[in-house]
C-alpha cells in the first residue's frame, strides 16, 4: 500500500549491489528487485506497514562523503523503513540471521505444536520462516500458555487464540481495506487478542479475506477445517461467477470433489481479495442434488433417457412453431452458451421469444439508454476508481452488488481522498465513508437525479423546477446537503455509479438516463452495472427480445420474461425452455410464475441441479457448471476472462453450449463448432465489440471489449423525459 510514494528515484546499496527504486519505497520491497527476500509477518504490501513483528530487521548505514559508510547502531524494520540517497542496506550478515532467530524463538515461546492438525500446516508462513531462519531447537521447557481453541468468529471464520502472533493483520484488514471496522485487539500483553466488539458475530462480507492473510493457523477456513491438506489439493486459476465482478480465484479441488476457494491476484480487478459470496458462494458444486441424466416425465413420473430422446422430444414441441415457443435464461452462462442459444432459438426454432431479464428492468430497445441518447451504459473500469476525484453512488448497495467496485472505491477515499457521494434510501457500508449521504424516499429516484444534476450546473434542459428546496420536499433529502453534493460534482472527472437494480424500480430508467446526462455534460463518467457473472455478454450477444447480437435492433421482435409468462398462464405459449433458472424463486411474481408453469403445454428445465421447476417439467436437462466446462464470461465492466475446466462433470451433464449445438444439427445439419474456442472464433466474426477477442488473448487479466459505436449523443430527449418526473 504504501511502498512507493515518489517518482523521483534514488540510489540504495542492498548486499553491495547498487540500484535506483523510487524514493520512498520500502526497503522490504525495494530488496525483492534484485530476487531477495525479507521475511515478514505483520507487513502486508495492501496496508499500511506497522513493524510489529520485527521478523525484517535488516543492519542499515548511509554513505559519507569520503566514501565510508556509517552504520545505524541498531537494526531496523525493514517494513517501515523508505529508500533515500546514499542508503546501504545489509539483509544476510550475522547480527541478522541472530536477530530473526530471536525473533523466531519469541514467537515460538507460547505458540502450540499444532502443526499436524492445524489446517495451515504445509503452508504456513510461520512454519516456513522457522524452518528457513529460526533456531534448529527450543531452549523453553515451560508450560504454554492456553487460550480457547476453534472459537468461531462467524460461520466462515474459525479463531484459534493459542496460535494468535498478534500480527494485526486481520485488525488492520476490516479498518483499511473492507471498512468495517469489525476487528479489534482486546486486552494486552500475553492476554491481546483479535476480536469483534462486544464479541458480536463477524458479519463482514468480506471476512473470508482475514484467513488468507493470517500468517498462522490462528485464523482458519471453518467450512475448510480438517476437510483436506495443502499438499492433497490440486489447485488451478479460476473466476468467480456468483458476482459480476470477473473476481480470480484459485480452485481447489481433491478427488475430483471441490474443496475451498481463495483469491487470485488480478491488479485490473480484485487485486488479491474476494467477498464471502466468492469465496463461500460455491458449495453448489458439491450438491446432492445435482442432475446427472436426461429425464423425460411419463404418466408415472420422471424416467431417464438418453440424449437422443430428449432432443426428439424437444424438437416435436420447439421445432417449426415460431413465436408459440421461448426461452429464459439467467445471465450466469458462459458467453459461448448464450451465443449458441439464441442461435438455436432464432436459427433453428425461428423464435424471438429470448430474454435473460428475470427481476425486472425490461426495458425495450428504444428504451435503452444507448439507444435513446447515444450513451455507453459502462463507461468505466474496476481499477481506475482508485485514482477519481469523486464518485457518486446512486441507488445500488456496492458491497452486495458490486463487492469489487466497492473494494476499490474505498481504496480510492482512503488512499487518494476520493470524495465519495452515497444516495441510497436505505442504509450501506458506502455510508462508512461518504462524504455526503444522500438518503431519499423510495420512489423519488428520478427527482433525486434531476435535483442532484441542477446543483452540479449542468446544462440539462427542463431542470429549473429542481432546485434544491423542491428536490427536498419531493424526495426528503435536506436542501443543503443536495448543494454540497452538487458542488463536489462540479469537478470534472467524477464517476457515477449505478447499478441494474436501479432499473427495476418505478422512476428507474429516468434517472439512469438523467445521470447519464449529467455525467456527459459535467465531463463525468457514468456506469450502470449488472448483476450477474455475465449480463454484459448476455445484452452484447443478443440475449434479449429485441437485440440481436452486436446491439442490432431487431425488427420482428419477441417477448420478454413477463410477456412470456403472461402467455404461458393464458395457454398462448405452448413450450417454454428455461436455462439456469427458476422463476418460482427468481421471478418478482411468483403466483404469475406458478401460473405459467402450470399452464404452458411444455416445460424444459436445463439446470445443474434439482430445483422446483423441474416438478413442472417435461423434460429436465442436465447442464455443467462454469468450473467443468471451457467458456468465457464478460464482466460488469465488459472484462472478458476465460474459465478453463478444473472438475470433471457428473453423470451424463453435458456443457450448455453443446446441447445447443447438437440440436441445432439436427434442424440445420452443418459443420458443428467442436469446441467453445470456436464459438468464441464465430462470436468474434460477428458481433463487433468482440473482435479481436480470442482464447490466445484471455491470458493475464482478461481483455476489455470495444464500446459500441454510438456517434453523437442526443440529450434533447431528456427534456421529455423530465417532464415525466
Amino acid at each position: 500500500m504504501a511502498a512507493v510514494v515518489s517518482t523521483d528515484t534514488v540510489k540504495v546499496t542492498i548486499n553491495g549491489v547498487e540500484i535506483e527504486v523510487p524514493k520512498g519505497e520500502l526497503i522490504v520491497e525495494s530488496v525483492k528487485r534484485l530476487g531477495l527476500e525479507i521475511p515478514i509477518f505483520c507487513y502486508h504490501p495492501r496496508m499500511k506497514p506497522v513493524g510489529m513483528c520485527r521478523m525484517c530487521l535488516v543492519e542499515v548505514g548511509f554513505k559519507q562523503p569520503d566514501g565510508s559508510v556509517r552504520m545505524m547502531p541498531k537494526p531496523q524494520a525493514g517494513c517501515t523503513l523508505p529508500a533515500s540517497d546514499n542508503m546501504v542496506v545489509l539483509t544476510d550478515t550475522e547480527a541478522i540471521h541472530r536477530d530473526r532467530k530471536g525473533v523466531l524463538e519469541f514467537l515460538l515461546i507460547n505458540h502450540p505444536l499444532d502443526c499436524p492438525i492445524c489446517d495451515r500446516g504445509g503452508e504456513c508462513p510461520l512454519q516456513n520462516n522457522t524452518l528457513s531462519y529460526g533456531p534448529s531447537t527450543s531452549r523453553f521447557i515451560e508450560m504454554k500458555r492456553h487460550a480457547h481453541k476453534a472459537f468461531p468468529l462467524s460461520q466462515y471464520v474459525t479463531l484459534d487464540l493459542e496460535r494468535c502472533i498478534q500480527c494485526g493483520r486481520c485488525v488492520r484488514f476490516t479498518e483499511e481495506i473492507s471498512g468495517d471496522s469489525q476487528l479489534a485487539f482486546r486486552f494486552r500483553g500475553a492476554s491481546m487478542q483479535p476480536a469483534t466488539y462486544q464479541l458480536t458475530d463477524f458479519e463482514s462480507k468480506f471476512s473470508g479475506n482475514v484467513i488468507e492473510i493470517c500468517p498462522v493457523g490462528a485464523l482458519t477456513n471453518a467450512k475448510y477445517r480438517f476437510r483436506a491438506r495443502p499438499w492433497d489439493l490440486e489447485t488451478k486459476p479460476g473466476i468467480c461467477t456468483v458476482t459480476p465482478c470477473g473476481t480470480n480465484v484459485w480452485f481447489d479441488y481433491r478427488a475430483g470433489k471441490f474443496i475451498r476457494l481463495n483469491g487470485r491476484t488480478n491488479e485490473e480487478v480484485n487485486e488479491e481479495w474476494t467477498a464471502d459470496r466468492t469465496k463461500f458462494g460455491h458449495d453448489f458444486y458439491n450438491s446432492p442434488n445435482r442432475l446427472k441424466a436426461p429425464n423425460l416425465r411419463t404418466e408415472t413420473g420422471f424416467k431417464g433417457a438418453g440424449w437422443s430422446d430428449v432432443y426428439a422430444e424437444i424438437l416435436a414441441h420447439f421445432e417449426g412453431k415460431g413465436s408459440e415457443v421461448g426461452v429464459i435464461t439467467e445471465a450466469n452462462l458462459s458467453n459461448e452458451d448464450l451465443f449458441m442459444l439464441q442461435k438455436l432459438f432464432r436459427k433453428g426454432f425461428a423464435s424471438q421469444n429470448i430474454d435473460h431479464r428475470l427481476s425486472g428492468g425490461w426495458q425495450s430497445f428504444e428504451e435503452r439508454l444507448e439507444n435513446k441518447l447515444g450513451l455507453n451504459t459502462v463507461q468505466t473500469t474496476i481499477a481506475e476508481l482508485e485514482n477519481v476525484p469523486a464518485s457518486l453512488v446512486f441507488a445500488t448497495s456496492l458491497a452486495d452488488e458490486q463487492p469489487m467496485t466497492f473494494l476499490r472505491l474505498r481504496k480510492g477515499w482512503f488512499q487518494n481522498g476520493t470524495k465519495v457521494i452515497s444516495a441510497t434510501s436505505h442504509p450501506t457500508e458506502v455510508d462508512q465513508f461518504a462524504h455526503v449521504i444522500l438518503r431519499y424516499k423510495p420512489g423519488t429516484e428520478a427527482r433525486l437525479a434531476a435535483g442532484l444534476a441542477h446543483a452540479s450546473g449542468a446544462a440539462l434542459e427542463g431542470l429549473e423546477k429542481f432546485n434544491p428546496e423542491a428536490t427536498e420536499q419531493a424526495t426528503g433529502v435536506p436542501a443543503n446537503l443536495i448543494r454540497e453534493a452538487g458542488e463536489i460534482l462540479r469537478e470534472a472527472g467524477a464517476r457515477i455509479l449505478t447499478t441494474h437494480s436501479l432499473l427495476t424500480t418505478s422512476e428507474g430508467s429516468v434517472a439512469c438516463e438523467i445521470l447519464a446526462g449529467l455525467a456527459h455534460k459535467a465531463g463525468h463518467k457514468f456506469s450502470c452495472l449488472g448483476l450477474k457473472a455475465n449480463t454484459a455478454g448476455a445484452k452484447e450477444l443478443g440475449l434479449l427480445p429485441d437485440t440481436l447480437p452486436g446491439g442490432i435492433k431487431n425488427s420482428n421482435p419477441g417477448k420478454d420474461t413477463r410477456q412470456m409468462l403472461e402467455d404461458a398462464a393464458r395457454g398462448k405459449l405452448k413450450a417454454l425452455w428455461l436455462v439456469n433458472c427458476d422463476p418460482l424463486t427468481d421471478f418478482p411474481d411468483r403466483d404469475l410464475a406458478e401460473k405459467a408453469l402450470e399452464n404452458v403445454e411444455f416445460l424444459v428445465v436445463q439446470h445443474h441441479q434439482a430445483i422446483e421447476a423441474c416438478e413442472y417439467a417435461s423434460v429436465v436437462l442436465p447442464m455443467t457448471l462454469p468450473a467443468e466446462q471451457d467458456g468465457t464470461f464478460t464482466s460488469s465492466e465488459r472484462r472478458v476472462q476465460r474459465m478453463a475446466p478444473v472438475l470433471s462433470a457428473p453423470g451424463e451433464a453435458k456443457a450448455s453450449w453443446r446441447i445447443f449445438a447438437e440440436l441445432l444439427l439436427r434442424i440445420q445439419p452443418s459443420t458443428p463448432p467442436f469446441g467453445p474456442k470456436d464459438v468464441m472464433e464465430e462470436i468474434s466474426r460477428e458481433v463487433p465489440t468482440f473482435a479481436g477477442v480470442n482464447y490466445g488473448a484471455l491470458d493475464g487479466p482478461g481483455v476489455l471489449i470495444a464500446q459500441p459505436e454510438l456517434g453523437e449523443p442526443n440529450l434533447n430527449s431528456l427534456g421529455g423525459t423530465l417532464s415525466k418526473v
